[in-house]
């Protein structure tokens, strides 16, 4: 057969998909047969294969089984579309022994296999020319989120719209002119620092960029351009920010992924392959033949391709646990990076982006990872470009070509083993025992370049990144690239299924069912989220059911009548308010949603649909349990076909609930703006639902508005339902003797009194629910994530980016003129002498003992008074602890596996100590009980058992004391989102110093600490959150340093300090760390993956194993000598490689293989050693307090007093409060809509008071007014809360204080914002509803407007503080507000409540509110009313008020005093939970 049809037909056989991965991930128990015994039979099984038809034959192959102790084994064959767990598991045990070795042999053979019927595997070539990418971005103070300034922005955009524009932007050039081509079959990787561009760039490669970036230039794969096919299914962009679902586990995760992906090209190749080895008679082996086929079939729910991702990921051990999220504790942070580069794995394509995988693992772990897929590319041909952060030597290694890139532009993009000799070439040399990536990353780096200077004769010129750049051009590499990007890439040689042109490349089918059951998954997991909902239905219902109690419903006149209309609207509003909870939870999902359809996985509607009729069952329970309790109790019309038509209702009302705000959640997509959003829906759809305002009373201007709420028809269809049976149908029943009560009373609420509207009403219900699913589909398939990240640039980055590189090229950052130029000019010189200094001391500390000398010499030099580092006095501790154990329970999964013990230790007998000047080091692989060990120590676990001795200086740990001399460094850097560094430090400041230092020194310390870990240039640039805005990971590592720092504390943990940064970033926090030891404090380090310079930064070590023992405590030595000679001497134990990092072969020779092979214990091993005799030794010494020392001791628990602590939170909740404009514009936003609404629909009716039905919508709009805008205040402030608890959490353990000033400072931060809500909400509505202009009316509208809100929003705070989260907190709510709405004084008057529920009124604070409100304007007025119905036909409005309502006209000073009790007991509950309650678990 001809080249050319051979060759097609096998890329019809082979698209995009990746072999590679499946195989990479593969590896061979055993590769040569065992015996020779079974070779006929199973050539006879083969044989019998290849007689089948290719149909069966691609899905049947050879399993070998082994019997126990049976050496030959037995051959059977097996559908591979059959196989269950435990065969999926055998197989990979089997061929993948020990991932990264077997995976090569794996892919070797699979490799033979394909070339020996000479098939092509599909590849891709991407290359990218003259690509630069620019962005907007506001520089300086300008930049922080205050109100005003999103106000401006707001109106800014605005102007924008008419093509004026007013901000000063400056242009911020991301990436430069780059040209480059990442090559097929070669490992590529992307170094650079941080914030050059890596990440856009990657991005823009896999075309994911944003539309708002300015791109110019081209990128081409295979010579297509990215809009001549579909890059997102050919590419693959794995993200450094782990999106998942929490409860779903590593497993499913990444079956939902495989099934979505689909198997690309596999399925082809394996027909093209059978064929061809059929042709040619050759017998494959059988395990790559099963390995093959069964990773090569479509449709199966989870696939054997998830078991090798697993296998070579490492993440065998946790595949079933779930992932977790804020509220689940789940997989650790590096085993979720490796979930987020598994997910994308699992899938066929072969073109990877990968961006910082390795983030938390350890250096032994990502080199595993890089070297399997490192094996795929070679073995598949794939493409892969990786960034990686801190690439240890051996990883480092692994790559064939490098691409260098800082500020912006490529300095070096080529073959590895040509790097140092071009930047010799430049004049600058790699030093001994420095890993060439760390090298690489500091010496394009204005601060860290002179060390690396060659030629100590010449005198150093810092040489500006450009000028690299130009100068690689020049260099043969350069060269070579130029001359390779000059010739087009030929297409006709590329395979035609390298590239995808389909956006689905599953069948929708298969989509829809992998959503579904996904969706079905998360129900069961999310379970209690739905009992609670029906649990809080039926108690609701039954409230309603006993307060609208048969026996105290009467049918004589229209007022009775209204109490089963009040009734039938209760549980209209209440089936409509029992969606709510749907808009916290499809909001969690949304950034799953977001990142799984910009991947491609599944079109919009296979999500909502399953999402829509998955909740149907439950829906139909909830109406049936609703309608079973109340309908018979309350006494509606007794009759069969009316009871099932209600529940038609109720079920529709719930789907329509549902719907509207799964839209409103789609549309609104953050929580703060959807309860927003939510909530002005939502008042639409109730003041003009025709219940408050009869259809007659409506404005003009409204009434469209009352076509279009829902509610309208399903009060509508309630009403007829209700009012039209044959009860109250009697003629001349009603009050004007001349029809009948129901039409009467349909009439008196302006209701259509025709059968059809309850079928009118339900068809439209009907219509509603699918239209708001339509909606919610269009807004999941069109609209974005919100949330844009900002560049916040500070004028002195600013101005050094202006000057630019050369001269003659334009500068990376470009502003608009200002009149500040000339200032920003005289700040940068007088500036200068500063960044001179600190480059010296930076020169300084390469050399530690050389760093007092050059600053004092320094000092004298500029004239300065020499610099006091860390001014403050502090005593110098040692802390020793002898045999400590830690236990907690026994998980329950681990139970269910029949693990009998009650409790699991996580540390067994930890006896070692730390001393003052020295850096510990702990270390140990993942999983070995670092962190705990840490914790323990700290005092930070909540919950546990512990054992053993814990002393500081010789004295008994007493935390309460301990707490005030030590500082813990979290992993994670939780601080406030919305101040600044320079606040957060200060802050940490003047909680933590003591009395005694005065306030001028405390800032001088603050700006000495800033110094020290070298935050000074950032000090105004605003926190943050986590991966979303703010700063990079490694600035929030050093402010997290700095914040204990600023405590002046003795003894600091540290836990993982330069997990996730680049090896210069590591290096500036490690230079902070040791600057930190050199001034005598006790320092104690966990630490995943240093580098050989981070490692030896560390004086001693504390080596830890799996099961948390210990196998090394001492001294590292001069380069690791120590250590090493520690671990040559056990025999066995191969000695260290020249130049490999200690480290890594540290952990390598005492992991859990290397025990296995050498039949040891290192744990033991090390007990008998003379080290362990002289650590207990001195363990002894330092537990017998030194002579004359004392205990430490404080006079008051924490330094400051409650004034002060109260002041110190009140200054930072403040600014916290003045920066969150998405909280407090959002809210006046909402009040100022609510109050327009509300004045226009009830334009002007404070004026009418003729009848009773005036009286009755003026409470209706009173009530509406409240409630809307009281609960939008509760629902907002409940994120804000829960997000700043996280931050108490660390504070309060930190010992900073009390938690009452705290609480107290975050409720009078409320008031004058609530107060300003107040006035302008007053005066809106009270003048559009024309009520009397009197001052003390107005006065009182006020008041109770005031408190109104605030005990509103204190009541939101309170939920927050009693549950773990805010979405707990928003459900748990939204159950009181129900009863609230019901005992208003609205749905049911107080006379008409039976007595065993009038209690509950009095204790309603709603109740309390529209009391204040209706007495309060109508107290004093004596114009007669008409009341239609009554006996007596004289009344006054005071009269009726009293008669009716039960509102007496003296009782405005208990209204007013009991309105501030609420507030004020709101927010004593919320203090007093704050502080008692802790829903962390550590």
């Amino acid at each position: 057969m001809d080249g050319n049809n051979f060759s097609r037909s096998i890329s019809r056989s082979i698209s995009r998909s990746s072999w590679k991965m499946e195989e990479v991930f593969a590896s061979g128990r055993y590769s040569r047969r065992t015996s020779h015994v079974d070779e006929d039979e199973e050539a006879l099984k083969w044989a019998a294969i290849e007689k089948l038809p290719t149909y069966d034959r691609l899905r049947t192959s050879i399993i070998q089984t082994f019997a126990e102790g049976d050496q030959a084994g037995v051959h059977k064959e097996i559908d591979v579309r059959k196989l269950d767990v435990n065969d999926r598991q055998q197989i990979i045990d089997k061929i993948f022994k020990v991932a990264e070795e077997d995976n090569e042999k794996f892919l070797k053979k699979f490799r033979n296999r394909i070339d020996k019927v000479g098939i092509r595997l599909p590849t891709v070539e991407v290359r990218f020319q003259n690509l630069t990418v620019e962005a907007d971005s506001y520089v300086g103070s300008r930049a922080l989120p205050t109100l005003p300034n999103v106000a401006l922005n707001l109106l800014e955009s605005a102007l924008g719209i008419f093509g004026i524009s007013t901000a000063k932007r400056t242009k911020l050039t991301i990436l430069k002119n780059t040209s480059g081509i990442v090559k097929p079959s070669r490992m590529a990787l992307l170094l650079g620092p941080p914030s050059s561009g890596k990440t856009t760039l990657l991005l823009a490669l896999a075309g994911k960029l944003d539309s708002e970036l300015r791109v110019k230039g081209e990128i081409t794969y295979n010579g297509h351009k990215l809009n001549e096919f579909e890059p997102r299914k050919t590419s693959a962009y794995i993200s450094q920010n782990d999106v998942h679902v929490g409860e779903m586990t590593v497993k499913e995760t990444l079956d939902f992924s495989a099934r979505c992906q689909g198997v690309g090209t596999r399925y082809d190749l394996l027909t093209e392959l059978a064929r061809r080895e059929k042709e040619a008679g050759i017998f494959p082996e059988a395990d790559v033949d099963l390995f093959m086929k069964a990773t090569a079939m479509e449709g199966t729910e989870s696939s054997l391709i998830t078991d090798y991702t697993l296998k070579i990921l490492g993440l065998d051990i946790c595949k079933d646990t779930i992932v977790g999220d804020e509220m689940h504790r789940g997989v650790s942070g590096g085993q979720k990076k490796r979930v987020t580069t598994g997910e994308m794995i699992v899938g066929p394509t072969k073109t990877l982006f990968m961006d910082e995988i390795s983030t938390g693992l350890d250096s032994s772990t990502t080199y595993q990872i890089v070297k399997c897929l490192q094996q795929i590319v070679h073995l598949n041909e794939g493409t892969i470009l990786m960034s990686l952060l801190q690439p240890a030597p051996e990883t480092f290694n692994l790559f064939d070509d490098i691409i260098l890139i800082s500020e912006g532009q490529i300095v070096y993009q080529g073959p590895r083993e040509h790097i140092v000799e071009f930047f010799e070439s430049c004049g600058f040399r790699c030093p001994e025992r420095k890993g060439t990536a760390d090298f690489l990353q500091e010496v394009t780096s204005r601060k860290d370049q002179e060390q690396y200077w060659a030629d100590k004769n010449m005198p150093y010129r810092y040489v500006t990144v450009t000028e690299f750049a130009n100068k690689f051009k020049r260099f043969h590499v350069g060269i070579r690239l130029e001359s390779e990007l000059s010739v087009a890439f030929d297409k006709s040689s590329a395979h035609k299924a390298a590239l995808v042109y389909s956006k689905n490349s599953v069948p929708t089918m298969d989509l829809f069912k992998a959503c579904w059951d996904k969706e079905w998954l998360l129900i069961k997991r999310n379970s209690f989220v739905y009992i609670f909902k029906t649990a809080q239905i039926i108690f609701i219902a039954f409230i309603a059911a006993t307060l609208f109690l048969r026996t105290e419903m009467h049918r004589k006149n229209e007022d009775d009548a209204a109490l089963y209309i009040g009734a039938i609207l209760f549980t209209m509003i209440m089936n409509m308010f029992n969606g709510f909870a749907e808009l916290a939870l499809t909001i969690g999902r949304l950034p799953v949603f977001y990142k799984h359809r910009d991947h491609l996985f599944h079109p919009a509607w296979t999500y909502t649909l399953p999402n829509f009729l998955l909740r149907i069952p439950i829906s139909v329970f909830e109406s049936l349990v609703w309608v079973g309790v109340t309908y018979y109790i309350i006494g509606f019309a007794p009759d069969a076909s009316r009871f099932f038509k209600q529940l038609l209702l109720v079920f529709l009302i719930q789907q329509m609930a549902a719907g509207m705000f799964r839209v409103i959640s789609g549309v609104c997509r953050t929580m703060i703006i959807a309860n927003t959003g939510g909530a002005l829906m939502l008042l639409l759809v109730f003041l003009l639902g025709g219940f408050i305002l009869p259809k007659r009373e409506i404005p003009d201007w409204w009434v469209w508005a009352y076509w279009v709420s829902p509610l309208t028809y399903g009060f509508n269809a309630l009403s007829v339902n209700e009012m039209l049976a044959p009860r109250w149908m009697h003629p001349q029943t009603s009050s004007d003797k001349n029809t009948t009560l129901g039409l009467s009373v349909l009439r008196n609420f302006d209701v259509y009194a025709k059968k059809d509207w309850y079928w009118i009403g339900a068809a439209a219900l009907l219509g509603f629910t699918v239209l708001y699913n339509v909606l919610f589909t269009l807004a999941l398939m069109y609209l974005n994530p919100l949330g844009k990240k900002q560049a916040i640039i500070s004028e002195e980055d600013a101005s050094e980016m202006e000057s630019g590189g050369d001269t003659n090229e334009e500068p990376r950052l470009v502003r608009p003129p200002s009149n500040r130029e000339s200032m920003l000019r005289s700040l940068s010189t007088a500036d200068g002498n500063n960044s001179r200094e600190v480059a010296m001391q930076r020169m300084g500390s390469q050399a530690t003992s050389g760093l007092r000398k050059v600053e004092s010499a320094n000092d004298s030099a500029t004239g300065v008074a020499p610099k006091k580092g860390m001014i403050l006095p502090f005593q110098p501790l040692a802390m020793s602890f002898d045999t400590v154990n830690y236990y907690v329970d026994m998980p329950a999964e681990m139970r269910d596996q029949g693990v009998t013990e009650d409790r699991l230790q996580l540390l067994r007998g930890v006896t070692s100590s730390f001393r003052p000047g020295v850096l510990t080091a702990l270390m140990g692989v993942s999983g070995a009980g670092k962190t705990t060990l840490m914790d323990v120590l700290a005092g930070r676990k909540t919950g546990g058992y512990i054992e053993g001795d814990i002393r500081i200086s010789g004295f008994p740990k007493n935390q309460e004391t301990f707490a005030r001399v030590s500082g813990y460094c979290e992993q994670t850097d939780i601080h406030s989102p919305q101040v600044t560094i320079r606040e957060s430090l200060l802050y940490s400041a003047f909680l933590r110093l003591p009395k005694e230092v005065s306030k001028e020194e405390k800032i001088q310390f603050v700006d000495q600490v800033m110094d020290l870990v070298e935050l000074d240039n950032l000090k105004d640039a605003i926190v943050g959150l986590p991966g979303v805005t703010g700063l990079s990971t490694e600035q929030r590592k050093r402010l997290t340093i700095a914040v204990e720092l600023v405590a002046n504390p003795s003894i600091i943990f540290m836990d993982e300090p330069t997990s996730g940064l680049d090896a210069r970033a590591a290096a500036i926090v490690m230079r902070t760390v040791r600057n930190t030891v050199d001034t005598g404090r006790t320092v104690v380090c966990t630490i995943h993956q240093p580098s050989i310079d981070i490692f030896e930064a560390f004086d001693e070590l504390l080596l830890m194993k799996r099961g948390g023992q210990v196998i090394y405590s001492g001294p590292l030595g001069r380069n690791s000598h120590k250590i090493t000679e520690y671990f040559e001497a056990i025999p066995g134990v191969p000695k260290i490689k020249e130049m490999y990092n200690p480290a890594t072969w540290m952990l390598e020779v005492s992991s859990v293989a290397a025990e296995v092979r050498l039949g040891m214990d290192f744990a033991e091993y090390y007990k008998t050693s003379s080290l362990f005799q002289r650590n207990k030794a001195l363990v002894k010494e330092l537990s017998t307090p030194p002579p004359g020392a004392t205990d430490l001791y404080f006079p008051t628990k924490y330094s400051q007093s409650t004034l002060g602590q109260f002041k110190s939170c009140f200054w930072k909740q403040w600014l916290t409060y003045w920066r969150s404009p998405d909280y407090n514009l959002v809210r006046y936003f909402f009040t100022l809509a609510c109050a327009l609404m509300i004045g226009t629909v009830f334009w002007r009716i404070g004026k009418n008071r003729e009848s009773s039905a005036d009286l009755t919508m003026i409470i209706g709009a009173m009530y509406a007014a409240v409630i809307f805008v009281g609960i939008n205040n509760c629902q907002t402030v409940q994120p804000i809360v829960a997000v700043e608890r996280t931050v108490f959490y660390r504070e309060r353990a930190a010992g900073m204080y009390a938690p009452l000033p705290y609480a107290l400072a975050q409720v009078f931060c409320e008031i004058p914002y609530v107060f300003f809500q107040t006035v302008y909400y007053s005066l809106i509505v009270y003048a559009m509803v024309s009520f009397e202009w009197k001052v003390e009316k107005f006065f009182w509208f006020f008041f109770v407007s005031f408190f109104s809100f605030l005990y509103f929003t204190y009541y939101g705070m309170m939920t927050v503080s009693i549950t773990p989260n805010h979405q707990v907190a928003s459900i748990f709510a939204a159950a009181f507000y129900g009863l609230f709405n019901l005992f208003s004084g609205f749905f049911i008057p107080r006379p008409k409540i039976p007595k065993w529920w009038v209690w509950y009124y009095w204790i309603c604070p709603v109740a309390w509110t529209v009391y204040g409100l209706i007495v309060s304007q109508y107290r004093d007025i004596e114009d007669p009313l008409f009341v239609p119905g009554s006996t007596t036909q004289n009344f006054t409005v005071k009269g009726y008020i009293e008669d009716h309502y039960g509102f007496k006209s003296d009782f405005m000073g208990p209204v007013a005093a009991v309105l501030v009790a609420f507030t004020v007991f709101f927010a004593f509950v919320f203090s007093f939970c704050i502080k008692a309650l802790n829903f962390q678990t550590r």
